[in-house]
């Protein structure tokens, strides 16, 4: 924790309040606003007022519609009818594969070989053309922008695009008008682009509210990377909270964000992750992700400075 310390606020290349309030209008009409949740058991547990964003209740499960339908409409037609193309162990491509049907274009998801069954299955369902590459999300990103480039199509990233976190950064958006009065937002990082936009946002309008990452000890890819100046290639293993997992695309621009954005990183083991999964169905009555239970797993294990 504590890895920002000292590092400036610098001017930022694109300005993100704008471009997410230029998201909110564009996007509107494709996506839900999604309830927020008064927890009271984890706020009995903190002595804390703790209140959940449920984007698992988003069109497709997840909030990564946004970021993709975002880019889609900001795509000339031209660029359109030459397809497009992405690449996902599973939320973003389900979000690809609901947009590009719905706005009825030639496209292809690259997902890794070990991607969740379940994922593939809801893919598939959407009548989009799957092709399996690579053994992580990474090693399938970089084939399907190769695979992009040789055949005139676009490649649409799951994080590494202004336009991505931008449609994620409606999020922020959101909390503001249905809470308003925030101090610590705990937000799943895995190459970036969610908290980047939903911090970016917030940051604009409030710098004093803490922006805490939430990332699993398996695979804490982007805490590494701040903490060492760049991002790095570093050994991950396998966690319950695979829709995070994996490397970072070199030169990613929301390593920036990033390391201007967060305050904080907490680290979750795999039984903390786990536990955080059970009480989400035990008192919420919900069954979520493990990349969905990071934030609660992160809350749980800090709940005593986060009084």
């Amino acid at each position: 924790m504590g890895l920002t310390e000292g590092l400036s606020m610098r001017n930022e290349d694109v300005d993100i309040k704008d471009e997410v309030l230029n998201a909110e209008r564009r996007i509107r009409e494709y996506v839900r606003v999604t309830p927020i949740e008064y927890s009271h058991y984890l706020s009995s547990l903190g002595s804390a007022e703790v209140y959940l964003k449920l984007e698992n209740l988003q069109i497709t499960g997840s909030f990564k519609i946004r970021g993709v339908m975002n880019k889609l409409l900001v795509m000339s037609k031209e660029e359109l009818s030459r397809g497009v193309v992405t690449a996902s162990t599973g939320n973003h491509g389900v979000a690809f594969a609901y947009a590009v049907r719905r706005l009825g274009l030639k496209s292809i998801v690259f997902l890794p070989k070990n991607a969740s069954k379940a994922k593939v299955r809801d893919i598939l369902m959407y009548g989009v053309k799957v092709v399996f590459h690579g053994n992580d999300c990474l090693e399938a990103e970089l084939y399907a922008k190769e695979y992009a480039e040789r055949h005139g199509m676009t490649y649409i990233s799951p994080y590494n695009d202004i336009k991505v976190i931008a449609g994620h950064g409606t999020i922020g958006i959101e909390l503001m008008n249905q809470l308003g009065d925030l101090d610590v937002v705990l937000i799943p990082v895995g190459g970036g682009g969610l908290i980047s936009g939903i911090a970016g946002f917030l940051k604009s309008i409030r710098k004093d509210i803490k922006v805490i990452g939430c990332q699993p000890l398996n695979s804490p890819v982007m805490y590494e990377s701040i903490k060492a100046g760049r991002i790095v290639d570093i050994e991950v293993k396998p966690t319950i909270a695979d829709a995070v997992a994996g490397g970072i695309e070199p030169g990613a621009i929301t390593f920036e964000p990033c390391k201007r954005y967060i305050d904080d990183f907490i680290l979750l083991t795999e039984d903390e992750i786990k536990n955080a999964v059970k009480l989400m169905l035990s008192e919420h009555h919900m069954l979520i992700e493990g990349a969905a239970a990071l934030p609660i797993a992160a809350y749980l294990k800090s709940k005593d400075i986060l009084k």
